[in-house]
């Protein structure tokens, strides 16, 4: 085994484990705990320790026992000798570490003999610090966002900056932002709103976007070179230059505040790309199953019903997804086109609360979240979909 692959391995892994526990410690700092110091360089140290004994040991300890005895080490050094630290600091230390070491347990002897192993090692913690990196950037706000929802109009003057849960007072004190947003500002009606917009946008999109991305990739037909190259041509041209005229037309056509008018809007401007998305994928379908359901006398629009659609469910369902995401976020149209706050969506409603000084930045922040969680947990669901109807169709075969 090269020494030079073992401390290279060790030095950029190290570097790895101290940005984990950094961060960790700044959430802990966050929760009122108070560090004298972030202690950089005996992270450093413990996790050199760590990633030499690894690449040394390699698989000939049982994963278990290796994250036992790590984790005892490292625990008491940082969270016992060196400063007196909380449970639930140590526990998230300890699930810190078993994704460390989960992760660096496969650099054992044979791969740090590789040619190449420095190579590997240097691409695979770069991409991993990226992720970790990015990731905290992208959800601090949004774990502050829960934690003001959480707080209480008083504590919010007395510390502005305190980001602590106080676990210690009742349900119904905890929810109050929640519970007043529903009762008080009507935010069950505003999400009845969206998502009527939202699903009926996906549904209006799909039903002109399917037929539409089957004729370019199967039909021949005057134009069609054309039409399949410049069908993105709407994106660019910023939406500000498309508000004002719409503005017009709709306010002649008595469109604006109703939900009629967001959706003729939403679906013009997601149906290009659903488009464009949806006859990759069609294309990459054999056409032998069409020309085996024509011989079998089905019309055209059985095998779009019968063979196609059941066979692009993945992509389907990422443009599905795609499309409700952009409707249930989209600002800008929703505030030129909604004064009625009987019609508004949730993303016009936290515009308008906001521009109320009178409402409490704890009642914004619950409004926030509610407008976040759902999106959140459908893309989480349907992420497995979406992947493979992004990358589908992208290689003919």
């Amino acid at each position: 085994m090269k020494t030079k692959n073992i401390i290279i391995f060790s030095i950029i892994s190290s570097l790895f484990l101290v940005s984990l526990i950094s961060i960790w410690k700044i959430l802990a700092t966050l929760q009122g705990i108070k560090l004298d110091n972030l202690n950089f360089q005996v992270i450093f140290l413990l996790g050199f320790f760590i990633s030499s004994a690894q690449a040394i040991i390699g698989n000939k300890l049982n994963f278990i026992f290796k994250l036992i005895i790590f984790s005892i080490i490292f625990i008491f050094i940082d969270g016992y000798l060196i400063q007196h630290m909380p449970i639930w600091y140590n526990i998230g230390v300890f699930l810190i570490l078993y994704f460390f070491i989960n992760k660096i347990k496969k650099f054992n002897k044979k791969i740090l003999e590789e040619e190449y192993s420095t190579q590997i090692i240097i691409f695979d913690f770069l991409t991993l610090f990226g992720i970790v990196l990015f990731s905290f950037v992208i959800l601090f706000p949004f774990y502050m966002m829960v934690v003001t929802s959480f707080k209480t109009q008083i504590a919010l003057l007395v510390n502005p900056l305190d980001f602590s849960i106080n676990f210690a007072q009742g349900f119904k004190d905890l929810f109050k932002s929640y519970f007043v947003i529903f009762k008080s500002y009507k935010f069950g009606k505003y999400i009845l709103t969206s998502t009527i917009v939202s699903l009926g946008t996906v549904f209006i999109t799909l039903i002109f976007a399917i037929p539409a991305a089957y004729a370019i990739a199967r039909l021949n037909f005057f134009g069609k070179t054309f039409l399949s190259t410049s069908i993105l041509i709407i994106y660019m041209f910023p939406a500000i230059v498309l508000v004002i005229p719409l503005y017009t037309v709709f306010s002649q056509l008595g469109l604006r505040n109703s939900i009629e008018g967001l959706l003729i809007v939403y679906t013009a401007t997601t149906l290009p790309v659903a488009i464009y998305m949806l006859q990759g994928y069609f294309k990459s379908i054999p056409k032998e199953l069409e020309e085996a359901a024509i011989l079998d006398k089905l019309s055209w629009f059985g095998i779009i019903t019968k063979i196609i659609i059941p066979l692009s469910i993945p992509a389907i369902s990422s443009v599905a997804l795609y499309v409700f995401m952009i409707a249930w976020n989209e600002f800008l149209f929703s505030l030129m086109f909604l004064d009625n706050p009987n019609s508004f969506t949730l993303s016009r409603a936290i515009q308008y609360l906001s521009g109320d000084a009178e409402t409490p930045r704890q009642y914004l922040m619950a409004g926030s979240v509610i407008v976040t969680l759902p999106v959140l947990f459908i893309f989480v669901y349907f992420e497995k979909y979406l992947v493979s109807g992004l990358t589908a169709g992208s290689v003919k075969g």
